[in-house]
């Protein structure tokens, strides 16, 4: 039998597939050991960049998989619907929501490069002082090697991880809680 609700009824949202992982992802990069025993500052930008930098992590992870290509667009939609959501939430208005998104959306693509840097290089401590302090006063060497392990361990708990759990994952393995 013909149903009309069926016909008008929209299909769902492929990207909600994805919502639990994006919901791990800011639930890890919102632990307060990041901030309290790393440094990084609990402020808008911090916090961003926290995001970014486990989400670059996590896309990194995905990105190894080719079979699964979809969830990293997906989770990365994920991203720029959450940060155009925050942004009208604290009173961005249309005319400029755009333009902070494509900086965003830029800021994460520059992230996702600087990133792939080997744990413990010089070139990965650098891209953290440059992103998570936006490159202002470094945090002192105690706490700056503290998130470069905590990078590291969260890098290697993902790796761990099959790509085809991990996209379907409600929490990150690895790091501290």
């Amino acid at each position: 039998m013909f149903s009309l609700r069926k016909l008008f009824k929209p299909d769902p949202d492929p990207r909600e597939a994805r919502r639990p992982l994006w919901n791990a992802v800011v639930a890890t990069a919102r632990q307060p050991h990041w901030y309290e025993e790393g440094g990084v500052p609990d402020t808008l930008d911090g916090r961003f960049d926290m995001v970014s930098l486990i989400l670059a992590l996590v896309l990194h992870r995905i990105d190894e998989d080719p079979d699964v290509v979809r969830a990293g667009v997906e989770l990365t939609e994920l991203f720029v619907s959450d940060m155009d959501g925050q942004m009208r939430q604290i009173g961005f208005g249309d005319m400029v929501v755009g333009k902070q998104i494509g900086r965003m959306v830029g800021a994460l693509g520059g992230r996702l490069g600087a990133y792939k840097a080997a744990d413990g290089s010089d070139e990965l401590r650098a891209a953290l002082v440059r992103n998570l302090w936006r490159g202002g006063e470094a945090p002192g060497e105690e706490r700056l090697a503290y998130v470069a392990a905590q990078v590291a361990t969260q890098r290697a708990a993902l790796a761990a991880t099959p790509v085809a759990e991990l996209i379907v994952a409600d929490r990150l393995p690895g790091g501290s809680a």
